[in-house]
């Protein structure tokens, strides 16, 4: 798998979060979901959100049904691609709750980087991102093309990497999820540092 074709597994799985597939709620319904169960509180609705992706989300059951339902447009395993989907959603979703417009490349290309867990400093420091200080809208409208495609690139590099390196499971570690991902579990360490990291970039460093 080249970058380009990483590039379009995430753009798929993105899309995807958006509009809502078969039996399940868009990032945007899912944020609005946990603001109503929380009577609007930022803070709850996003820790509510994420640790629902570690208590409900982490069976293998669940991503084997979303398996069946999910065909990517390039060859990487159901498990994989189900895993895929749901950290991006969730991602989506608390940039949904934060104020932002996810349908923004902008916010498209700094949900991606969030997908890379602690990685997404790095690439932050690279493009002069500070996580942790909530971007402003017209911060947001300031990142230029050329900083949205360095982003995804340096975002489908780390991906990649991971994936030649030891195969599928690395792949997993790299969104980061469990090392057992042929189990379908997602691991809640894992799973919490992506929404860490997310609610630096899209709420505040006081989260």
């Amino acid at each position: 798998m080249d970058n380009n074709k990483m590039i379009q597994v995430l753009d798929w799985a993105y899309e995807k979060s958006l509009n809502g597939i078969p039996g399940t709620l868009s990032a945007e319904e899912l944020a609005q979901d946990y603001l109503d169960k929380n009577n609007g509180n930022l803070i709850k609705a996003c820790d509510s959100l994420i640790n629902w992706q570690i208590s409900k989300c982490a069976t293998s059951g669940f991503l084997s049904g979303l398996g069946g339902i999910i065909t990517l447009p390039v060859a990487i395993p159901a498990n994989i691609s189900s895993v895929i989907y749901v950290q991006m959603r969730m991602i989506a979703a608390i940039a949904y709750m934060g104020g932002y417009d996810i349908k923004d490349d902008s916010v498209k290309s700094l949900v991606y980087m969030c997908l890379t867990g602690n990685a997404a400093t790095d690439i932050a420091k690279e493009i002069g991102i500070k996580l942790g200080t909530k971007l402003t809208e017209s911060a947001i409208r300031k990142i230029s093309s050329a900083t949205i495609t360095k982003i995804n690139q340096a975002v489908g590099f780390r991906l990649i990497t991971k994936f030649g390196t030891k195969g599928v499971v690395n792949l997993g570690k790299a969104i980061p999820l469990v090392g057992g991902l042929v189990g379908g579990g997602i691991d809640s360490i894992s799973t919490k540092t992506i929404g860490n990291i997310s609610k630096k970039m899209f709420i505040s460093i006081e989260c």
